[in-house]
């Protein structure tokens, strides 16, 4: 018998948990934006996601429905989210794209940045803010640093 791992080997060590209002449909939407495969999900009678874990490359997001009778709600319950979830993908335009066609958002386009990537901002249906991003131009700290200090015109 293997000694259990306090850290799964397949988990890793932070992974976001997003509460959505509508699961099943958060999932078609990773799916068709980022290519998410599903790990696993687990239902509840009535059909709603009780848990969910997607893969997004080599990224792992949880997700679930909301329960408000145990305090779980999402973005759009509360009135808004203060967290961006970033991810790095093979084209930023396209990815955005495809975001904005099924059903996200804009909230800051897509252009090419001082600090070597190209990406753009949207809230996806569920309330959630993402940054997508496709490096573009390796910038050296020194450089990012005088480059920032620029644009905040220092």
């Amino acid at each position: 018998m293997s000694e259990v791992q306090p850290i799964p080997d397949d988990y890793p060590r932070i992974t976001p948990y997003l509460c959505v209002d509508d699961g099943v449909a958060a999932i078609d939407f990773l799916a068709e934006v980022f290519g998410a495969t599903e790990r696993l999900r687990m239902p509840t009678p009535g059909g709603k996601v009780a848990h969910a874990e997607v893969a997004i490359g080599d990224g792992l997001l949880m997700l679930s429905d909301e329960f408000p009778e145990m305090g779980v709600v999402g973005p759009k319950t509360f009135g808004g989210t203060a967290v961006t979830i970033s991810v790095f993908v093979e084209d930023a335009d396209a990815t955005f794209a495809k975001a904005v066609a099924a059903g996200a958002t804009a909230e800051r386009p897509v252009e090419t940045h001082f600090y070597g990537d190209r990406g753009g901002m949207f809230i996806d249906p569920f309330g959630h803010r993402w940054n997508v991003s496709t490096h573009v131009e390796d910038v050296s700290t020194e450089e990012v640093l005088r480059r920032s200090a620029e644009m905040f015109g220092e």
